[in-house]
């Protein structure tokens, strides 16, 4: 008896030491998602970009003991980025503005008050840095040594479930931009191009809805 736990112990320890950086990016990335749901800091934007941001940056340092820069924060290969971007801006856009009009869509964005599209735009870009760096940054590359190409698809799952409750047809469409982008970022070597892309279709889409162009 003592001999099997002695065993599972060596077992366990050997687990966790070959997979910590995973188990690390993995858990953390869960608990951060969790707090921003359950402990939101100031209003929804702020909260996004410091629990998607700035604490897995410290997580970096801290656990994994390893460069932010290598997860993503620089610009990598752009000549390879940029013309993905163009691209699949190119198809987005005028796939945003037909769909706007679904009654799904203009119910959940639909905004009736002093809305500014300025002040919304430079909200969305605090929000956006910290959603995109959470998912194409910090897990996209904290997993890529284990996972190659993989981590592209497991960093989809949990950003396609944080679309749970909005319009069905934008939570669908994650499942496709999840894996483009993730992909896009992991050859670019940057999360920026995601950051930029969600960004515009974010702000495209909120236009379109309330009909400012």
């Amino acid at each position: 008896m003592a001999n099997n736990i002695s065993t599972e112990l060596k077992n366990l320890i050997g687990f966790l030491k070959n997979w910590y950086n995973e188990i690390v990016v993995i858990c953390f990335a869960t608990l951060f998602m969790i707090l921003h749901s359950y402990r939101e800091i100031e209003n929804f934007w702020i909260s996004s970009f410091i629990y998607f941001g700035i604490f897995p940056v410290l997580t970096i340092l801290i656990f994994l003991r390893k460069n932010p820069l290598d997860f993503g924060l620089r610009l990598g290969n752009y000549r390879l980025w940029l013309p993905y971007i163009l691209i699949f801006l190119a198809i987005a856009i005028p796939i945003l503005y037909f769909t706007s009009d679904m009654s799904s869509v203009q119910g959940y964005y639909r905004s009736h008050r002093n809305f500014d599209l300025l002040k919304y735009a430079l909200q969305m870009g605090v929000y956006m840095l910290g959603w995109e760096f959470l998912f194409r940054g910090f897990m996209l590359f904290g997993l890529k040594e284990k996972f190659k190409e993989g981590s592209i698809i497991i960093q989809m799952i949990p950003f396609v479930l944080l679309h749970f409750g909005k319009p069905e047809i934008e939570t669908i469409s994650t499942i496709f931009t999840g894996l483009l982008w993730g992909y896009i970022c992991y050859r670019g070597k940057s999360f920026w191009p995601a950051f930029i892309m969600h960004i515009v279709v974010n702000i495209s889409n909120k236009a379109f809805v309330l009909g400012l162009v």
